[in-house]
């Protein structure tokens, strides 16, 4: 193709810069000053500047060739090694499974419905006695029977055979099931609720309402105490859905046909009684009729409540005198268990269909005081003794169903009402059950004012249903979620501690524990907190109760993690970390360490460099490292890895950078089997390097030099740990680049080599996101780098010129290409340097180091000896030209290889030289024979070259020749 002869242009760099310096220029003038503009606008109107149409990306095509093929004037590469280590109206609730099935209105998510309840009271009340139920609607072949004579009778027969039913309530054949386990009790009441559905979808209303009638029964029964108030929750279940059918019944016959149109017209939502037609409304009387002819007080009592919503149908003022009469007609309920939950079965329906009306809201809670006394009677106390229930599981039972009327005796009522309720509870019934119930339904911030008085009444009270201890609990939450006044705290505290310290069994301490380790972490400090968790120690040690309380104590860790963010202080309490290893299993151990770690990286802004944080987390970290494996998924690993790294970014000893790498020691033997830990942790110390030198403004010392060789040392001692190739190989380069310009010569050579030794380490193909990737491009943009980083390392006089360099070009040369154009191209790059090296004075080089042009200043054997490097390197850029002839892909490679080696021939090399100019035309040629890039391109490329003038010009003649032909 051409003479292989070597000869580069002379440069100075110098002129250059200043030659093409670009000119500044009047803002008016700028030819970014559309888009400022456009930002400006953008800004000022609040709109995201992508928002925008986005300006016309600037092709490369468009720049200069002579100037932007040049891989070492990009970038230096030692600012490159420097930069690398350097967020109305009422709220939607959950429908509550009350009378109507849905949400009552007026009720907002600071009542907790009825449903949230339910599953708590099943798993709570449970009982391992045998049950009985009681049943007297028909059998299946009865059922069958009714069904046939109801397919074969007109509609008027049936409504008159069902009226006839209706006036006559025998219970017929009576069925009674015994020695029932809960589970097949469970099932029985289950089989009543689908007989009930079922009965009604076969329109037998009076069997319906039979079973609504014996369900209702069920709730006289207390055989079984322990277990009535699940069985409250699921009889009232089944009267719910009783309820809702006669609702829905009514509704349906509500409808009305409009003249001329066929479809019927159901009534709204909100519909008024005068929009109900008087059809609709007898059914809805006779209905109320029939039930109120029920001869039992408490059957008639919950089917009546059980379809209460229907009074919507007759009048809007109703319900405050029905809810009324209903809750005095529980005055006649003799057993007062069954009467309180028929009052909170009232209230719940009441809340649901009319939460403004309340009178009968303190009907129900004033006659359960005025009736306290009859826990005392003889027919009671019979009940508790023949079931072998002690008083206190006893009154635990009145628990749910007085949560639930305070509940609703609380919601959105003044604090004066709630003080009433208060004083008669204190003067009448000071019990647990009663006090828990109060504490639990009234708002916390009503509690945390009068939280003396709560003191004063638990430390009176009868401990009757509720522990004292699970009063000072409930409490306790309350005074978590508000804050009682300032000057109470500590008064409220010792009050609460001296007797919660005392408690001798570790589940009820543990209990009180958990919530109240809250309170001195938000209010008091060190020594209230170390009191706590010493206490927490001292009663969780003995006989390893830890072990049975772990959640508890993770509560309790959890509560001080999130209040206490100074780590300094936390840590240098002496029982926090004594409470610490309370956590013995190793699954437990590990999650509390991850939350520890987590939320020093969460709350720590400001570098520490505090002994007694860096001991704790390096141990901390050490059990996170520890508990990740091989096996662990890649999620884990990340998440324990960010966690470490951010501990490692947060401890900064300033100036005592000894004291820094010293950190980075035991770090590194702490977390070795955590790479993206280890890479930080490298490129931590070549920082630590470069702030070494900024310090000493590049005039190192005897000391520093030692100082900046350590750091090296520990790097290179650290990549090899490193199981990702990819990232040794860069961690060798940057390395390099830090030691050199630091001065440490032999250890960036030994950097350097290190990584030319990897490279025939570099497997073919790698893995990415599950797809397989050739690793060949990855590999040329990194040889791409080290090539231009070779320019400023100096040759060692003992190994001769640019030893790196061919030791580089020998791994090439062996290296397995799947495609040759990657080596070609590197041999581009690599004749870009040698004419770059060849200069009298370098484009750029380190300070304080001399680098090739400062030790053999424009040598002849010197330049020769790159001569010798650079024609072999022609050779095989040539030879494969040569190669890529045959067939259209081959010649398009072959254009675009001879178009790129073009460019850089006619910076680099002398063109005025007739070899020289002879290669380069034969390169124009070559990329211009396959019709490589658009003409426009070309003929900038033209302009370019003309510009230059001299010899330039010449070949500038001769291609445009060539592209015209």
């Amino acid at each position: 193709m051409a003479s292989t002869e070597w000869a580069p242009i002379r440069r100075n760099y110098e002129r250059e810069r200043k030659t093409y310096a670009m000119t500044a220029e009047s803002c008016t003038n700028h030819p970014l000053k559309a888009n400022v503009v456009q930002i400006v606008e953008d800004k000022k109107t609040k709109t995201p500047p992508l928002a925008k149409k986005a300006p016309k990306a600037v092709d490369a095509a468009d720049c200069d060739p002579l100037g932007a093929s040049d891989p070492l004037a990009a970038l230096d590469p030692l600012t490159s090694a420097a930069t690398a280590v350097a967020s109305s109206g009422g709220y939607d609730m959950p429908d509550d499974e009350g009378v109507a099935g849905g949400r009552g209105g007026g009720l907002d998510d600071e009542f907790e419905p009825w449903a949230a309840k339910k599953a708590g009271i099943l798993s709570k009340y449970t009982t391992d006695e045998k049950l009985s139920i009681t049943t007297s609607f028909l059998t299946d072949e009865d059922r069958e029977k009714v069904i046939v004579k109801a397919q074969t009778t007109s509609v008027s027969e049936k409504v008159k055979h069902r009226l006839e039913q209706l006036d006559d309530f025998e219970e017929g054949s009576v069925k009674e099931m015994m020695n029932l386990s809960q589970k097949e009790y469970v099932k029985k009441i289950d089989d009543m609720n689908q007989a009930l559905k079922g009965a009604w979808e076969n329109d037998h209303r009076v069997k319906t309402l039979k079973i609504g009638i014996q369900c209702a029964k069920l709730l006289v029964d207390v055989s079984v105490i322990k277990f009535y108030p699940s069985k409250f929750v699921l009889i009232t279940d089944i009267l719910d859905t009783f309820g809702e059918l006669v609702y829905q019944r009514i509704r349906q016959k509500s409808m009305t046909q409009q003249s001329g149109s066929s479809k019927p017209i159901i009534l709204p939502e909100n519909f008024t009684p005068e929009q109900v037609p008087e059809m609709a409304k007898e059914t809805c009387r006779n209905w109320f009729f029939k039930i109120a002819s029920i001869r039992e007080l408490i059957p008639r009592f919950y089917v009546e409540t059980a379809i209460l919503k229907c009074y919507n149908y007759l009048t809007t003022g109703e319900y405050r005198s029905a809810l009324t009469r209903l809750s005095r007609m529980i005055r006649g309920i003799g057993n007062p268990l069954v009467a309180t939950y028929a009052r909170a079965y009232i209230c719940r329906v009441g809340m649901t269909v009319a939460p403004d009306v309340r009178d009968h809201l303190q009907y129900c809670f004033g006659d359960f005081v005025q009736t306290y006394g009859q826990f005392q009677l003889e027919s009671v106390q019979n009940t508790i003794v023949l079931q072998h229930v002690d008083s206190d599981i006893y009154m635990d039972l009145y628990a749910p169903a007085l949560d639930w009327i305070l509940q609703c005796i609380a919601y959105k009522t003044s604090e004066n009402a709630l003080e009433m309720i208060l004083e008669n509870c204190q003067k009448h019934c000071n019990t647990g059950v009663v006090l828990n119930a109060v504490m639990s339904s009234f708002k916390p911030e009503f509690v945390s004012a009068r939280a003396l008085k709560f003191c004063e009444m638990i430390r009176e009270c009868e401990e009757a249903g509720v522990a004292k201890w699970q009063l000072y609990k409930t409490l306790g939450m309350n005074l978590v979620l508000s804050d009682p006044p300032e000057e109470c705290r500590m008064q409220v505290l010792n009050e609460v501690w001296k007797t919660v310290k005392n408690l001798k069994e570790p589940n009820e301490y543990v209990g009180c524990a958990e919530v109240w380790a809250e309170f001195p972490v938000k209010h008091f400090g060190k020594r209230e907190i170390n009191t706590i968790l010493g206490d927490v120690v001292k009663h969780m040690t003995p006989d390893r109760a830890y072990e049975k309380f772990y959640p508890q104590l993770q509560s309790v860790m959890t509560k001080i993690l999130t209040h206490v963010h100074d780590f300094s202080m936390l840590f240098s309490l002496d029982k926090f970390l004594a409470f610490l290893d309370l956590f013995q299993r190793e699954s437990v151990k590990v999650e509390v360490c991850r939350s520890v770690m987590e939320a020093f990286s969460k709350h720590v802004f400001e570098p520490t460099n505090d002994p007694v944080v860096i001991s704790t987390l390096l141990y901390v970290g050490k059990v996170l490292h520890d508990s990740v494996n091989a096996l662990s998924n890649v999620d884990e690993l990340r998440s324990t890895s960010n966690v470490i790294i951010s501990f490692i970014r947060n401890i900064h000893f300033g100036k005592d950078f000894e004291q820094q790498l010293n950190f980075y020691v035991d770090a590194r033997n702490n977390f070795t089997g955590l790479e993206p830990v280890l890479i930080v942790l490298v490129q931590s110390v070549n920082h630590l390097a470069i702030r070494t030198r900024q310090v000493v403004n590049g005039h190192h010392t005897r000391k520093t030099a030692a100082f900046v060789r350590a750091c090296a040392a520990y790097c290179y001692i650290t990549i090899p740990s490193i199981h990702d190739l990819f990232s040794r190989l860069n961690l060798y380069l940057i390395t390099g680049q830090v030691a050199i310009l630091n001065q440490a010569l032999a250890q960036g050579d030994a950097f350097l080599k290190a990584a030319i030794s990897l490279i025939p380490e570099v497997p073919k193909t790698i893995d990415v996101d599950g797809s397989t990737k050739s690793t060949e491009p990855m590999v040329q943009r990194y040889l791409t780098q080290f090539v231009a980083s070779l320019l400023y390392v100096p040759d060692d006089p003992d190994h001769g010129i640019h030893y790196i360099l061919k030791g580089l070009l020998n791994t090439l040369q062996e290296y397995d290409w799947d495609r040759c154009d990657a080596k070609v191209n590197l041999y581009v790059d690599v004749y870009v340097l040698l004419c770059a090296s060849s200069q009298d004075r370098y484009a750029f080089g380190v300070d304080k180091v001399d680098t090739n042009d400062d030790l053999y200043a424009g040598d002849r054997k010197y330049v020769a000896e790159l001569g010798k490097i650079a024609k072999t390197i022609l050779e095989e850029i040539l030879t494969h030209l040569k190669s890529l002839s045959d067939g259209k892909e081959n010649q398009t490679k072959q254009a675009a290889l001879a178009f790129r080696f073009f460019c850089q021939l006619i910076i680099h090399a002398d063109v005025e030289n007739p070899n020289v100019s002879a290669l380069a035309t034969n390169l124009w040629n070559l990329s211009q024979k396959h019709g490589l890039g658009d003409t426009k391109h070309m003929a900038r490329t033209i302009r370019a070259v003309k510009a230059r003038g001299g010899a330039w010009a010449d070949l500038a003649g001769k291609m445009t020749l060539q592209s015209r032909a």
